[in-house]
């Protein structure tokens, strides 16, 4: 059918601000055999709009949920796994937090990949925040975390400029499940809203579970241990290591924000969780899609270099470091981008890093007190100087990524955020688990007890963010140093443990290169083209005598 020019003319109400803007549309054959559609500026390539980097419209600030990197670089990574089907993908951002991904889009853009990003300026000055404050994790202090909040829900007006000007026009917006805003912009602009999930199913199961079945209800102290019910397999918990949304009323709003989301996309894969993806369907229906890891879109070093931040170490001297040691002898420790441990713990891991007389290589994060209070010690006792040879220590962002595929790195211990969870699963290695917040005693339990790939450091409870001064330390050395060593020794349960790790790591890599993920990245992208074509139909016959 030949394309036809219409106009259609859409008024939009923000308080003081009333625009009229006007759509050019193209009547053109949908893909959908029968239906012939009205496409504003559709241009023959769906369009998907990632919105990241906003924090949780809540009203407080966050004390365990991690939401600095832990969205935005799996966001980025699922942008460009989408963008590789052919589709046009704009990520929404702040300037700052684009410069955290603009050269590795950059490059797929000058591959002849349809993605870009977008950025709005954060109003911080209105709000009382300085220049530079775009996120949780450039903010100096978490008192401020409510200024910042309210600058980012000035940030729905910005977005839907771009949606109304978009060309191929928005079919779909793929956003964080706790901006409630974005359910109003889905709906004015007619578009669903798909809720990206940064955790896995077999987490948020075990919250829908301890949520419908009320069980905390009976649980008195936050040290009791209870079963959460209706698992796949048992599940043994305390209060004091549930995530904060679990346990505070005014927060479960977060939850049930997820199910007003047209579906839900999670980083992971079928194989890997296949029981609980079945279990986690029949509470939030058909509309879940595994596509990831996503992670595994990084293919060259340079990507793995740059993904989330530059580097704070050179690739090359990293890599020559670990060529030097054995196969399978280093452990990589690192415990997230949003873990503000005391200057004693630290200290602690050190120790224990140093006294497992394991190979390692340590990553130490932080801008504050707490960094020049570690980097003091280190001079003081010629950290450094002891380790030389067998330690690398990495101050600030680490190529992880470059690290853990490594033939040297045999272990990994890790804060069980799902990403890093997920990145040691892509690489088959094995993991020593310390979490510290949110859902991380969820990962913790999958990756120790069900995955059987991991071993405990003894955490019990949540050390919630902004405050560690208050638990102090809580892993002493002697901790460290038996972990490491039960991970690292090639017993029958080492060798056991480090072949399952093995085999879900080709398993992950199958997944994403033409295996179940790869299959559900195009499921969901045809879902959405089927969803449009029966939006623009309805729209169409809505303007028909105006057109």
């Amino acid at each position: 059918m030949p394309n036809q020019q219409a106009t259609l003319t859409v008024v939009t109400d923000r308080g003081r601000l009333n625009k009229v803007h006007r759509l050019n549309f193209n009547l053109i054959e949908c893909d959908k055999p029968g239906l012939q559609n009205y496409h504003p500026n559709f241009g023959g390539n769906h369009h998907l709009l990632i919105a990241v980097e906003l924090p949780n419209t809540i009203s407080e600030p966050p004390k365990s949920e991690n939401h600095a990197h832990g969205h935005l670089i799996p966001m980025v990574d699922m942008g460009r796994l989408l963008a590789q089907q052919g589709v046009t993908v704009t990520i929404f951002t702040t300037p700052l937090n684009a410069n955290r991904f603009s050269s590795t889009i950059n490059r797929d853009a000058e591959s002849g990949l349809r993605i870009r990003a977008f950025t709005a300026q954060l109003p911080t000055h209105e709000v009382g925040l300085t220049d530079g404050c775009e996120s949780m994790d450039m903010l100096p202090s978490r008192d401020l975390f409510t200024n910042l909040l309210h600058a980012m829900n000035m940030m729905q007006h910005p977005l839907e400029e771009f949606a109304v000007k978009a060309n191929p026009r928005v079919s779909c917006i793929i956003a964080d499940k706790n901006h409630s805003w974005i359910v109003d912009t889905s709906s004015k602009f007619k578009v669903p809203w798909v809720a990206f999930d940064g955790t896995s199913c077999y987490s948020l199961l075990c919250k829908s579970k301890i949520i419908s079945s009320k069980v905390l209800d009976n649980v008195v102290l936050d040290s009791e241990p209870f079963e959460v019910p209706g698992m796949p397999g048992p599940l043994i918990l305390t209060k004091s290591q549930l995530p904060d949304v679990l346990v505070t009323p005014n927060r479960r709003n977060i939850i049930e924000a997820e199910g007003l989301a047209y579906g839900v996309v999670i980083n992971s894969f079928e194989e890997l969780e296949g029981e609980y993806l079945r279990e986690l369907r029949k509470v939030k229906g058909e509309k879940v899609w595994c596509v990831g890891p996503v992670s595994l879109c990084n293919k060259d070093n340079m990507d793995m270099v740059e993904r989330g931040e530059k580097s704070s170490v050179e690739e090359t001297e990293c890599l020559n470091w670990l060529d030097e040691q054995q196969p399978g002898s280093v452990v990589y420790a690192c415990l997230g981008s949003q873990s503000r441990p005391t200057v004693a713990q630290l200290i602690e891991l050190g120790l224990g890093l140093e006294g497992s007389n394991w190979s390692f290589i340590w990553v130490i994060r932080g801008k504050n007190s707490k960094l020049e209070g570690l980097q003091r010690w280190l001079s003081e006792e010629k950290f450094e100087s002891r380790i030389k040879g067998r330690g690398l220590l990495i101050r600030g962002w680490a190529p992880q990524l470059l690290i853990l595929s490594h033939h040297a790195v045999g272990g990994f211990l890790t804060h069980c955020g799902w990403n890093s969870t997920l990145e040691a699963i892509c690489a088959g290695t094995p993991m020593i688990t310390w979490p510290l917040f949110a859902e991380q005693f969820f990962n913790e339990k999958f990756i120790v007890q069900v995955l059987k790939i991991g071993v405990r450091i003894g955490a019990e409870f949540a050390v919630k963010w902004g405050e560690e001064e208050k638990f102090g330390v809580v892993i002493r050395r002697e901790d460290v140093m038996k972990a490491v060593n039960d991970l690292m020794n090639e017993n029958g349960e080492g060798q056991d443990r480090r072949q399952r790790a093995e085999e879900l790591g080709k398993m992950a890599n199958m997944a994403v290169g033409g295996g179940s993920s790869f299959l559900n990245v195009k499921s969901f992208i045809n879902d959405i083209k089927e969803t449009q074509c029966l939006t623009y139909d309805s729209l169409s016959n809505s303007y028909r005598e105006t057109l």
